[in-house]
């Protein structure tokens, strides 16, 4: 392999192929809220009125999420609250101090694990759980 391709390979990251999903009986202001104290951004919002058919934010740090309004009919039924993630992120001190000052609640303070990373767990307003930290899980 020559050393271009090596640095195209490196410095290309393919889009998401995995999607993690939540509800929300108030879609749109959790998005304003993942927004302003997470930092997600939203990318696209399909509504109709209040109901939010399909919303993906993405996370500055690469990935994102998809989201909508709670679902109790139909193939795809999720109920609000029921969510949680872990998010890699590279300055977990300014982001518990953005999202505490956003009025996110903490749930686990911000810690250093045995295993080396910085981690705190907050909640959104509609309960589902958010984990940030910084282990970017084992190399594949």
């Amino acid at each position: 392999m020559s050393t271009h391709e090596q640095t195209t390979q490196t410095t290309t990251t393919p889009a998401p192929t995995v999607w993690p999903a939540l509800a929300a009986r108030d879609a749109l202001g959790m998005i304003d809220f993942l927004e302003r104290a997470f930092g997600f951004r939203r990318v696209v919002v399909m509504a109709e009125g209040d109901h939010v058919h399909h919303a993906e934010l993405a996370w500055p740090e690469g990935g994102g999420i998809m989201m909508g309004s709670e679902k109790t009919e139909g193939h795809w039924q999720q109920k609000a609250g029921t969510f949680g993630a872990y998010v890699v992120c590279s300055d977990p001190d300014a982001l518990y101090a953005r999202a505490k000052a956003a009025g996110a609640t903490i749930v686990m303070e911000l810690t250093t694990t045995d295993y080396g990373s910085r981690d705190f767990i907050a909640a959104d307003p509609e309960g589902n759980s958010w984990s940030f930290g910084t282990y970017r899980g084992e190399p594949h």
